[in-house]
């Protein structure tokens, strides 16, 4: 399977997963609007969900992934399927205590979380008890990280891809309930949602992963030496692959220093932020590893740079004109996309400006995910983890700088400042490494990316002052508005790009026919 192949499997799935989030979060924004409930889900969401990304898309995948590989090919299934299954046993009983810790200590907990809450009694309140029905949450998804990890190995990417579609399917169908007066108690019923989602998604992988043969036992719970050097390789990881999540999470930190709703207009703005984010960085993040950890074991060193360019070209060419376009009409997405029901038109300007501060970093989170496969490929995850310390406490030195001014829109734009320092780190570490060489296919190619999407955002920044009664009219009208806007934009970006020789579609598709293409 061609690496394109590959990122295009993850990313057709994760696409339908992030249309579904979407509609979730529409719903969300209808049904609570900025305030209270909607402030105590999120942050009762987000913490476990923060574990999760780290584990699924992070330093579990980094770490995991080479290590099965590396057994899977030099000494079989059977031995592979053995490691995986002391993985699995010792991962269980930790997450468990874990999981029992934090639900005890959850009050606690809070405190360092939400600390802006605290002279809040009712909203602390119904955040710790949304938090305790949610956190059983990162139990299964740590199991359903090993799982996706075992399949991406095989190449396998279309279930576990799909897997989080399962989490928005329960999401929306709890949504409409509370919608149509079913349930009564919205908070808590989105929390067990949550809940039984991820129990849904790690059955869903089980029962692949058995139906593939490749299903582990659970063998008595012992630190093999298999297990120590995982988690040897691991525990850097952790901070090193979820570094933007680590970021996150220190925004709403900080959001809950700042008035009720930062905590929605952030969580909002970055949900649309994370969409081109889910759909291409981590798909590249997870097709690339697998990809590079072969080829650089096979010695094949020309294609592991190859591998790492085009997956860099790939990932610019989709999400510097998704950035250009929250960063030229903010204003326009967030209207169309949540202003209804209980978010109103006052909600809409906040909102927009934390989506266009967030726009500021996308490249460089997509850049982060296409460099990280450079270093854990070569089972290197302490150096990420050095420059994600820096980046996190440069995030919250800028953060905490901002702020004061730009209250929750500083905090966005902290965290875009942050994620191109950590990009531009390792991009440069692997350069000096000898680890990234930009072929000069990258290096002619990029700079016409960035002109073409320069051309979309001028026009439609033109179209939103010539569209401007369609966007003051009914919802079908801004629908309308919004719809020739992007066709128009997505005109003018291929155009371009396509005139200037920033993308010719037999490039793409001489990758999918193909494993390795020739340099261009």
């Amino acid at each position: 399977m061609s690496l394109l192949r590959s990122i295009a499997s993850v990313g057709s799935y994760t696409m339908i997963s992030r249309v579904l989030g979407f509609a979730r979060e529409i719903l969300l924004a209808s049904v609570l609007g900025p305030g209270m409930i909607a402030d105590a889900f999120i942050m009762a969401f987000k913490f476990p969900n923060f574990f999760r990304r780290m584990f699924a898309e992070g330093a579990f995948n980094a770490a995991f992934v080479p290590l099965y590989a590396g057994r899977l090919h030099s000494d079989g299934a059977a031995p592979a399927r053995a490691f995986a299954g002391e993985v699995a046993a010792v991962m269980a009983v930790w997450m468990l205590a874990l999981t029992a810790g934090a639900m005890v200590a959850m009050p606690w907990l809070m405190y360092g979380i939400a600390p802006g809450w605290s002279d809040q009694p009712d909203k602390f309140a119904l955040t710790v008890e949304l938090t305790r029905i949610t956190f059983p949450y990162l139990l299964f998804m740590a199991l359903t990280a090993m799982l996706s990890g075992m399949l991406n190995s095989m190449e396998r990417f279309a279930a576990a891809a799909a897997a989080p579609i399962l989490l928005n399917i329960v999401m929306i169908a709890t949504l409409l309930l509370i919608r149509g007066g079913v349930l009564d108690l919205p908070g808590q019923a989105l929390a067990w949602g949550v809940a039984v989602a991820g129990i849904g998604q790690f059955l869903w992988l089980a029962v692949v992963c058995r139906r593939a043969g490749i299903l582990p036992h659970l063998p008595r719970p012992r630190l093999t030496p298999g297990v120590r050097r995982l988690f040897r390789v691991m525990l850097p990881g952790v901070i090193g692959a979820g570094v933007v999540h680590i970021n996150l999470l220190v925004d709403l930190f900080l959001a809950s220093l700042l008035p009720q709703g930062s905590v929605s207009y952030l969580y909002l703005a970055d949900r649309l932020n994370q969409f081109p984010l889910g759909v291409v960085g981590v798909s590249v993040g997870i097709a690339l590893l697998p990809t590079m950890t072969r080829q650089l074991r096979g010695g094949q060193m020309e294609a592991a740079a190859h591998s790492q360019n085009r997956a860099i070209e790939f990932a610019l060419f989709l999400t510097v004109p998704a950035a250009a376009a929250f960063l030229a009409v903010p204003d326009l997405i967030i209207q169309v996309a949540y202003q209804r029901g209980a978010f109103l038109a006052e909600h809409t300007g906040p909102t927009a400006m934390a989506l266009a501060a967030f726009a500021v970093g996308l490249p460089a989170y997509v850049l982060i995910k296409a460099f990280q496969p450079g270093f854990y490929a070569r089972e290197d995850t302490m150096t990420p983890m050095k420059v994600a310390v820096g980046a996190v406490i440069l995030n919250i030195v800028l953060a905490v700088m901002l702020m004061p001014v730009l209250r929750h829109v500083g905090i966005a734009l902290a965290t875009g400042l942050a994620a191109w320092a950590n990009a531009g780190a390792l991009g440069l570490i692997l350069h000096r490494r000898g680890q990234l060489r930009t072929d000069e296919r990258l290096r002619r190619r990029v700079p016409r990316i960035l002109a073409a999407a320069a051309a979309m955002a001028a026009v439609l920044w033109g179209l939103k002052g010539a569209l401007a009664g369609m966007f003051a009219g009914s919802l079908a009208s801004r629908i309308s508005g919004l719809t020739l806007v992007v066709l128009a934009g997505a005109a003018v970006y291929l155009a371009v790009a396509m005139a200037t020789g920033a993308m010719h579609p037999r490039d793409f598709s001489s990758l999918l026919r193909r494993r390795t293409p020739p340099a261009a």
